[in-house]
């Protein structure tokens, strides 16, 4: 009788169906986790990509999509976006909303001082209306790019006709940032952006990105009180 040998296949990830791309084959699901139904052509296209075809950002490229407004370019490693749609999915059934948990464990804001603080003047007024927390799931970008979530209970205002800021409201965040970081980190180290309406994963709190390259992690754990994204926590 002749003697054995097992062997292991593995599939191409072009003939995988899309959930199961990035999945180590004892963890692949027969029929698509309900997190993963009903995605956007673009996130479908992201989940459908392995790892190893993704192109990570440098700070240049960073720079320039920022620059040239081009912010619907920005994804995330095809893996982290998974891990970030199984999470924010979730939270939506344990919370209720990612607008409650937002509220409730990130900001430790209450709803009705939202609407009290929203027309407030942006960042003159009391220093509890800002907080800088680290994003939990930040793009596919260099790993030296810390990205930061400002988040602001006062709103900024925007041009009706297009959507983005006014350039008042533009010249108050640039001056925030920069107060922040002066002296601190190098003015070209520093860009800030606000997603366009129909990019934003959460609508209800206001809010701008901040993306520092390089920076002292001291610095870092300074402005943010030591928050720890999701995505480096050993317990997630």
């Amino acid at each position: 009788m002749g003697s054995t040998t097992n062997t292991t296949t593995t599939t191409p990830s072009d003939l995988l169906p899309y959930w199961q791309v990035n999945v180590p084959p004892a963890l692949r699901t027969p029929t698509c986790p309900e997190f993963l139904l009903h995605l956007s052509p673009k996130d479908l296209s992201i989940i459908s990509t392995p790892d190893s075809a993704y192109e990570i950002d440098s700070w240049p490229a960073v720079r320039e999509r920022v620059a040239s407004n081009r912010l619907d370019l920005f994804q995330r490693v095809p893996s982290q976006l998974r891990r970030y749609l199984e999470r924010t999915w979730r939270l939506k059934q344990e919370h209720g909303s990612g607008m409650a948990y937002i509220l409730g464990h990130r900001l430790h804001w209450d709803a009705a001082d939202l609407v009290s603080r929203r027309d407030a003047k942006p960042f003159t007024e009391k220093e509890d209306d800002v907080k800088i927390l680290r994003n939990h799931w930040p793009y596919g970008i260099d790993e030296r790019i810390v990205h930061l979530v400002v988040w602001t209970k006062f709103a900024l205002a925007e041009d009706p006709a297009t959507g983005d800021l006014t350039d008042e409201a533009r010249g108050e965040v640039d001056g925030f940032v920069r107060r922040v970081f002066a002296g601190r980190v190098a003015d070209d180290q520093v860009i800030w952006f606000k997603n366009w309406a129909s990019l934003k994963s959460v609508k209800s709190v206001e809010h701008f990105h901040v993306m520092v390259y390089d920076p002292d992690p001291e610095l870092i754990k300074e402005i943010t009180n030591n928050d720890v994204p999701l995505c480096e926590r050993e317990d997630f």
